[in-house]
């Protein structure tokens, strides 16, 4: 490398680790690699935006109709309303205030997809409440910082589609292979949670009370109501994705302007601004990491990265190294979703791992939760895990301290993340059977002219004697003998393999009778 170029890389490091835009970096490393080429222009760096990955894709469109519903639920009053409906169906339980922070969270998260919102939004309604009701205050920390990222599973989750864009594949499908595991990650929390509110007495549990339970249910009947459309409507086919995108921006927008009356009109131009803001980064990342990512593959990148794994994976088996890729992407995502945000990730990693894992035959879809579910996890990982300073500037607690709040739930998803992962079968439970299947890939075996089979002195070997062989290596009317007798073996003439021959086309007349097979074995190079 060119002192020149070494430089350059040097500055790029300096001025991300500074806090420069990832685009600026990205696109200015597209730049440097494209120009290293061989009779290769810069040029080369620049996504084409008219192609399908943005003017022409169904999907793109989904992403600011999400973010800006997700945004104007952030401005309503639906926080409240959803801390109340939580509370009042799982307060009774022991650590209920804990679990209506995770229920609730995930739920919000899953129309935001932002763990900042959450956290602002969430957590600054029920941890001074967690406080008061003499929670533990480090357990209480890690609790909301946990849960500004729980629910990225759950449809309609902006990373869940960015994902499907990235990777080509269905994005209902996606949306139905994260359902289970994500209920799996917010069950092993709340076990969690009642095991704190039974070992800490004094945490005060309200009596359930029927009249307040169904009449928080009714005030929050509308919001509740959205997700189970949403799944319902994909699942039927009644909408596609991107009709599903409308549909939510357009029911959010009426049920808290028009039926809640939360947000006035004059306050949408607010809303519809800060919101673009947020989708024109995504944007502006995915364009510029496009080519990014582009010269990674043409310099055959995944298949490098497949080579230095395959020095992990020895074994014959083809699930051992299903399992032992498996293990290293976690370890390898964990670090990813610390330092980069989850947008950024999907562009900019997807496509390198993607063509690994279909060549190891790892289904497309179990990749996508497993992925997501990393980079959840990879939010709350010291030392620079995204949701720990978010946190610390939020509550206006040192990081250190979050950092040791968080353990215990990264812990438990780890737990979680390793049941999903080696137990597809969470994944694709909803799935049709051939959803996402990758067949594995085998090299195909070479064969020298030296080594080609040849015509003994007896005439039985070569050809479609060897493959006559490899049915029955004992002779006496096996192999090819045998499948003709099971096609038609004793029928009259013109029957059996004759007939195949025949549909082949090769057999006119008597005199053509070898004529098709003939040429079918000499095209083997037989």
């Amino acid at each position: 490398m060119e002192p020149l170029t070494v430089l350059l890389v040097i500055a790029l490091v300096l001025l991300a680790l500074l806090g420069s835009p990832l685009l600026a970096i990205f696109a200015a490393a597209a730049m440097l690699l494209f120009a290293g080429l061989a009779d290769t222009s810069i040029t080369g760096a620049a996504a084409d935006i008219f192609s399908e990955k943005f003017a022409e894709s169904p999907l793109l469109v989904t992403i600011p109709l999400f973010t800006f519903a997700g945004y104007l639920m952030a401005e309503s009053g639906t926080p409240q309303r959803l801390v109340r409906v939580s509370r009042a169906w799982f307060g009774w339980m022991p650590g209920g205030l804990a679990m209506v922070c995770l229920v609730a969270s995930a739920f919000f998260t899953t129309f935001t997809g932002g763990s900042g919102i959450t956290i602002v939004a969430i957590g600054g309604l029920l941890y001074p409440a967690l406080i008061s009701e003499k929670y533990p205050e480090q357990f209480s920390l890690g609790l909301v910082t946990a849960g500004g990222s729980l629910g990225l599973l759950f449809p309609p989750s902006l990373p869940i589609v960015l994902f499907a864009v990235v990777a080509g594949i269905e994005v209902e499908k996606l949306f139905l292979a994260g359902l289970v595991p994500g209920v799996v990650t917010v069950f092993a929390l709340a076990l969690y949670a009642a095991f704190v509110g039974v070992r800490f007495p004094s945490i005060p549990r309200q009596a359930f009370d029927t009249k307040e339970a169904f009449a928080s249910l009714r005030a929050v009947f509308w919001e509740l109501m959205l997700p189970v459309l949403l799944v319902g409507a994909l699942v039927a086919g009644v909408l596609r994705i991107h009709e599903a995108a409308a549909f939510t921006a357009i029911y959010v927008l009426i049920i808290e302007v028009f039926v809640y009356k939360d947000v006035k009109i004059r306050a949408l131009q607010g809303i519809v601004k800060e919101s673009m803001t947020m989708v024109g980064a995504i944007l502006a990342i995915l364009a510029t990491a496009v080519g990014f990512t582009g010269y990674l593959i043409q310099a055959q990148v995944p298949m490098e990265i497949l080579e230095w794994m395959k020095g992990f994976i020895e074994s014959d088996d083809p699930v051992v190294r299903q399992i032992t890729f498996l293990l290293l992407l976690n370890v390898f995502l964990l670090l990813v979703g610390m330092l980069m945000d989850i947008f950024s990730a999907i562009v900019v990693v997807v496509p390198l791992i993607l063509p690994i894992a279909r060549q190891l035959g790892v289904n497309d879809y179990h990749l996508g939760v497993v992925f997501l579910l990393n980079l959840e996890i990879g939010y709350l990982t010291p030392p620079v895990g995204l949701n720990l300073f978010i946190s610390s500037f939020r509550f206006g607690k040192p990081v250190t301290l979050l950092y040791k709040a968080v353990v215990p739930f990264i812990a438990l998803l780890i737990v979680a993340l390793a049941v999903t992962t080696y137990w597809p079968r969470l994944s694709l439970l909803f799935l049709p059977e051939d959803a996402g299947v990758n067949v594995i890939a085998e090299e195909p075996p070479t064969l020298d002219v030296e080594d080609a089979p040849v015509v003994d002195d007896d005439g039985g070997g070569g050809g479609f004697g060897d493959l006559d062989d490899l049915f029955d290596e004992s002779g006496g009317g096996g192999g090819l003998d045998a499948l003709e007798d099971e096609l038609d073996g004793d029928a009259p003439a013109r029957t059996g393999l004759d007939a195949l021959e025949d549909e082949l086309g090769g057999a006119d007349d008597e005199e053509e009778d070898d004529d098709a097979l003939d040429a079918l074995e000499g095209d083997l190079g037989f």
